[in-house]
């Protein structure tokens, strides 16, 4: 690997990819994001930092299943929430994040 293609890869990889380019108001290609884009972000994120959270497990599960979801098939993902203490998948989760697949 080249020293461009570390550069590459660390900017467009990782959990915080995307929050690093919004930053700078680049895309991960380079390109500028549109002033109406990023302030429509920046309203409903300002909105989204003023909501009272129900606990930081609650939060992690709804990360893990969100996200879990594009990687791990169904039945592995309930077993592995259920293996960590967390309840199974709802049937109302199931259906959105495996209904169409």
């Amino acid at each position: 690997m080249t020293a461009e293609t570390d550069r590459i890869d660390s900017n467009t990889q990782g959990a915080d990819a995307v929050d690093n380019a919004i930053a700078k108001g680049v895309d991960l290609d380079g390109s500028p994001i549109p002033p109406a884009k990023l302030e429509l972000y920046h309203q409903v994120m300002g909105l989204e930092a003023n909501r009272q959270r129900s606990g930081v497990s609650n939060t992690m599960r709804s990360r893990i299943v969100r996200i879990g979801a594009k990687h791990i098939p169904q039945a592995e993902l309930d077993r592995m929430l259920l293996e960590a203490g967390f309840t199974a998948l709802k049937e109302k989760e199931i259906a959105f994040f495996y209904g169409g697949k």
